[in-house]
């Protein structure tokens, strides 16, 4: 579409077939940009977390389930010591 001047107003005239080719080369340019080399989400995620555990994100820097485990033993001989 382009503008052209006319005195005071502006007569926008239409050229659909230009249109057309510039939608058009919109259109294959934002297909382009969103392509994924993933074709699901799952492939997705599943190289995210696996990217993510080779940087080490995912290590706890303590090991807490021998301790509540530990914690756990402690409470129930407690309570059985206690009520026997």
């Amino acid at each position: 579409m382009r503008a052209v001047p006319c005195g005071m107003t502006i007569v926008r005239s239409h050229d659909s077939q230009a249109d057309i080719n510039a939608l058009e080369a919109t259109v294959a340019s934002a297909r382009a940009g969103f392509a994924c080399m993933f074709s699901t989400s799952d492939e997705y995620e599943n190289a995210l977390i696996t990217a993510r555990r080779a940087e080490g994100r995912y290590r706890s820097v303590f090991d807490w389930q021998p301790v509540i485990l530990g914690g756990c033993a402690l409470a129930l001989l407690g309570a059985l010591v206690t009520f026997m």
